[in-house]
């Protein structure tokens, strides 16, 4: 096969999946960069609740991380983020650097708070379909350090092992072992097990939050992680993460 029949199946299978590249209109657009913005940041205006550290019992016990946990925690894979530090580079001098991120990260759960430099994201805004007409078909994706994302993997490690058994089983995301897959046949079983009785009729309420994770209120949240058994100290520290 030439250039010419390759080029020829490409064309072929785009026409197929009517395949289109981004409106070239939307990438010239020089306010684009502003409105995307504001349009990522209305979330933060809407949510006017006032962020409040709760004060920690006397037997409240602070996380410490090891410096073996913080040596496997990087993921030499992941994007860097606005630092510009490879993950492969962190890895290759994991044996240097393992002692003085423990320390740091030691000192941020002790005193309930976050680096600013840990803090600054990029956002890179990525094209939900290939024909964008409005700010919602981008979707924000947050390039964060790879040393805060080491970091925030061993919180989420840590507080797994603390959830109680008692979540709702039919729950599966963001839980381990489990995806949409699981969702899916598990509605399918259920249904096609209850129509298998005479007489019987399902009924289905699809419910589509749009932009959930950013509109989720942080003291709300912390509420709710004291009430699973998670300590004050921890909850404070992702109140500000």
């Amino acid at each position: 096969m030439d250039i010419g029949d390759t080029r020829r199946v490409w064309e072929g299978i785009q026409a197929i999946t009517n395949y289109r590249k981004t409106s070239p209109s939307r990438d010239s657009d020089a306010i684009l960069p502003d409105a995307l913005n504001d349009f990522y940041a209305r979330f933060k205006a809407q949510n006017n609740v006032a962020v409040e550290k709760s004060i920690p019992p006397q037997n409240d016990q602070v996380l410490c991380l090891t410096a073996a946990d913080v040596r496997r925690g990087v993921n030499p894979w992941k994007a860097a983020g606005p630092d510009n530090i490879l993950g492969h580079v962190l890895r290759e001098c994991a044996d240097q650097l393992a002692d003085v991120l423990t320390d740091i990260f030691n000192i941020s759960l002790s005193c309930t708070v976050v680096p600013t430099c840990f803090k600054t994201t990029t956002i890179v805004p990525v094209p939900k379909k290939p024909m964008v007409s409005c700010l919602n078909d981008y979707r924000p994706i947050a390039l964060t350090s790879i040393i805060m994302k080491c970091f925030e993997r061993l919180i989420m490690r840590h507080i797994k092992t603390q959830l109680p058994p008692s979540l709702d089983p039919l729950q599966f995301a963001y839980r381990p072992n489990r995806s949409t897959d699981d969702a899916i046949s598990t509605t399918l079983h259920l249904a096609l097990t209850h129509l298998e009785k005479k007489g019987t009729y399902i009924r289905m309420l699809f419910i589509d939050f749009s932009s959930a994770i950013n509109t989720i209120v942080p003291q709300h949240l912390i509420v709710k992680l004291s009430l699973l058994g998670l300590n004050t100290s921890l909850c404070n520290w992702i109140l500000i993460s």
